[in-house]
């Protein structure tokens, strides 16, 4: 796969600002490690919306977006810095409410759920019956591990072979492989979607990089054109691809989950760097930065 040029480095948003009327925002790794605040970004979440500019967080949480607003208040992001949050809880839960597509609308009513017991909040006032037993189910939702700070993929290998040998569907929650929890890497569902559909086995993603998701943030800033949108992430395969799916202007942050390997022999984002690893991703990034500012 050939390397598109490197991106140029952007210090900050303030330059960038007369060229856009709204921006989304991924969360972990651009808004915050999962225990504090990058130190520019709130600062520059409100600066956007001073000037007009309406700021959504996309976030592939497997919660509804109103779940995710006290977390972000407990980690010091109040909601007066931003309009809107999209999660991929939030995409599940219309997926499964309104069943419009073929790949929900065929899809029984029991299912089995895999991840932390608060996720079921997205499932919330849906006509859904859940089981204990991969047997009664017919299909898997994943919203992530049930113990991710113990388990790994490999933990779930005969569970997703027997899921395969009865062709169940899997309705994944969260497309992430992995999260950064402070210094920790811990695996997503996306790590077990992807390990299913590898076998063989059905899914259906919900969040980024799906162009939905972004459609979603979209209809959160009405008036707002889709070429006058800047996506800023830390992750190509979810953030930066989805954005370019989307036909939205992305811009890769250094300071995330890729930090170790866009950072540059003297500590700042390095161009070149960038450009290759989202090109492993298929994705093209119109900017670096070393973490959000203004």
């Amino acid at each position: 796969m050939s390397t598109a040029a490197p991106p140029p480095i952007v210090p900050g948003l303030a330059d960038l600002s007369a060229e856009i009327d709204g921006v989304i925002l991924d969360l972990w790794g651009v808004v915050h490690n999962g225990v504090v605040p990058f130190a520019g970004a709130v600062d520059c979440m409100r600066r956007l919306r001073a000037l007009g500019k309406p700021v959504v967080l996309l976030s592939n949480a497997p919660r509804p977006g109103t779940w995710v607003k006290p977390f972000l208040d407990r980690l010091g992001v109040p909601e007066s810095a931003y309009d809107a949050v999209v999660a991929s809880g939030d995409l599940v839960h219309a997926a499964l409410r309104d069943r419009a597509d073929p790949f929900h609308a065929v899809l029984g009513r029991r299912y089995l759920f895999w991840g932390k017991p608060p996720d079921l909040a997205m499932l919330d006032g849906l006509d859904y019956d859940r089981v204990a037993d991969l047997d009664a189910a017919d299909f898997i939702i994943a919203a992530g591990l049930n113990d991710d700070q113990r388990e790994t993929v490999a933990d779930y290998g005969d569970r997703l072979d027997r899921a395969l040998a009865r062709d169940l569907p899997l309705v994944c929650a969260n497309p992430d492989l992995e999260v950064m929890r402070g210094p920790e890497r811990l695996p997503c569902a996306g790590a077990l979607a992807q390990a299913y559909e590898a076998r063989g086995g059905p899914v259906a993603w919900h969040g980024k990089p799906e162009r939905h998701a972004y459609d979603a943030c979209l209809a959160r800033m009405p008036g707002v054109a889709r070429d006058r949108v800047l996506c800023i992430g830390d992750t190509p395969r979810t953030d930066i691809l989805g954005a370019n799916r989307a036909g939205i202007r992305a811009i890769l942050v250094a300071g995330g989950l890729h930090q170790a390997d866009l950072t540059a022999p003297d500590g700042g984002p390095d161009p070149a760097r960038a450009a290759a690893l989202c090109a492993g991703a298929g994705a093209v990034a119109q900017g670096l930065m070393a973490e959000l500012a203004w």
